[in-house]
């Protein structure tokens, strides 16, 4: 058996499950910050290891806390924790696309496209301009 099922299946399951928690939210908590201080120094090799680290550590505490709730519940502070770094991941993905989207604004702006473009769908759904290059000879 896994050894936080075994924990938090016992009596006292409550501080048991948080104990067996704190570690994986910690970790959670500390690539969230890893990565925010890299997203401010924009220091684009440390951001992607942190997002990296921190994906493989929300995997584990999500795993965690599968199965603690699975086997008597999870404790209030550590879903209030969670929910915190869910609400602080939220924050750095719009904060990401909103310089993605500024970012393609300033090389639309840099770049026009002189010729015709195709619309296509994006990865969000919304129609976007393919540029096309080059010539077709039948």
């Amino acid at each position: 058996m896994h050894p936080l099922v075994d924990r938090a299946g016992s009596a006292g399951s409550a501080g048991a499950a948080q104990a067996d928690l704190e570690p994986l939210v910690a970790k959670v908590e500390q690539h969230l910050g890893a990565l925010a201080d890299s997203l401010h120094v924009r220091n684009i090799p440390e951001i992607e290891q942190q997002a990296q680290a921190l994906h493989r550590a929300l995997a584990r505490a999500v795993e965690g806390f599968m199965l603690v709730a699975r086997h008597g519940g999870v404790p209030e502070p550590m879903r209030l924790r969670l929910s915190r770094a869910s609400a602080q991941l939220a924050h750095h993905r719009e904060a990401l696309a909103r310089a993605t989207a500024s970012l393609d604004r300033a090389i639309d702006v840099l770049m026009p496209n002189d010729g015709p473009s195709v619309k296509v769908y994006s990865a969000n759904g919304l129609t976007q301009p393919l540029h096309r290059g080059g010539s077709l000879h039948a």
